[in-house]
Order: C-alpha cells, then sequence, then structure tokens
C-alpha cells in the first residue's frame, strides 16, 4: 500500500506575484449562520436579527454581519494561501461595497501582490495579496489586502505533525 499526500497548501516558495487563486469552495449564507455570527460575536445592531426592524431600512430586511463576510473570505481563501501560514501580520483596506443577504452565495479570489523573504524568520516569508469576494451574481462585496507569514518548504516546524499509527492501516481483506 502507497501513501499519499493530501493538499499540504502553498509555501513560501510557492507564491509569484500576480498569481490568481480562484478559491474552489463557495458558501452560501443561512440566516442561521447570520443569527449565530450576531450572538457569538454580541453584535447587538437589529439590522442583522430583527426582520420587522431590517423592513423599515432602504434594504427591506436584514443584512449578513459585515464580519461574518469576512471570516468566510478569509476562510475561504485558507486552502490556497494560508495552509501553511503561522502569524497574520495585518488586514487593510477592507472595503464591503455591495450588501450580502440570508441565500447569497459568495465565493472568492486572491491576486498576490507581494513576497519577502523574512529577516528574523529564515524559515519563512512574507507574502501580501488582495482578495474579493463575489455574490453569486457576480458584484464584490468585500475586499482586503491581507499579509501573512508562510512557511517554507522543508521547514522543521512543519516535521512530525501526523502521528504514528499504533496499528497500521489495512485494507479489510489483509486485516
Amino acid at each position: 500500500m502507497t501513501v499519499k499526500q493530501g493538499w499540504a497548501g502553498r509555501f513560501f516558495e510557492d507564491f509569484e506575484i500576480g498569481d490568481v487563486y480562484r478559491h474552489p469552495l463557495g458558501r452560501t449564507v443561512t440566516e442561521t449562520d447570520n443569527t449565530w455570527f450576531t450572538l457569538l460575536t454580541m453584535n447587538t445592531n437589529q439590522m442583522h436579527f430583527n426582520t420587522e426592524y431590517a423592513a423599515k431600512s432602504e434594504f427591506g430586511r436584514p443584512l449578513v454581519v459585515s464580519t461574518l463576510t469576512l471570516a468566510i473570505a478569509v476562510g475561504q481563501s485558507v486552502t490556497d494561501l494560508t495552509q501553511n501560514a503561522f502569524a497574520n501580520l495585518g488586514w487593510d483596506d477592507i472595503k464591503l461595497p455591495h450588501p450580502v443577504f440570508a441565500g447569497d452565495t459568495l465565493y472568492s479570489e486572491s491576486l498576490v501582490l507581494e513576497k519577502r523573504e523574512s529577516a528574523s524568520r529564515p524559515h519563512a516569508g512574507v507574502v501580501t495579496v488582495r482578495t474579493r469576494t463575489l455574490n453569486q451574481h457576480g458584484a464584490e462585496v468585500c475586499s482586503f489586502k491581507r499579509t501573512f507569514f508562510v512557511y517554507r518548504r522543508g521547514a522543521e516546524q512543519l516535521e512530525g505533525i501526523f502521528p504514528v499509527a499504533q496499528a497500521p492501516l489495512a485494507l479489510e481483506n489483509e486485516a
């Protein structure tokens, strides 16, 4: 039996300025997501959870909490950008140009803007990207610039993470 490595994510060496990553998973935001997020973050603005209150606004219905939109965008990018990151250094220029509502499906993509070797951490580098999030109609609902530390390929910090099994994995007819 051959062990095949799963997707290990990108390392510092894999990023090239100008590369665009279309993150593979779309995410439909539900009313429950929005309500739970408002409770979790203690956001008491009724625009996010009171249908009667929101009906009187120019939008006519509750808005998805903007920090939930941002959190989904960041989460969508992890598989392509920060699977091997160990620290975010900053989020800048966050924009929310279009409202998000329950039922919208979000998609994100990122453009590599900068990369540099770390002067203090030889096992890592610093990458800056611009991420934007689109709804199902192609309207941009969120964008931001993000800078993070990411490990180099072969960094010793990544060695030995997967535990050694007490018993080998075998096919049923081999057991």
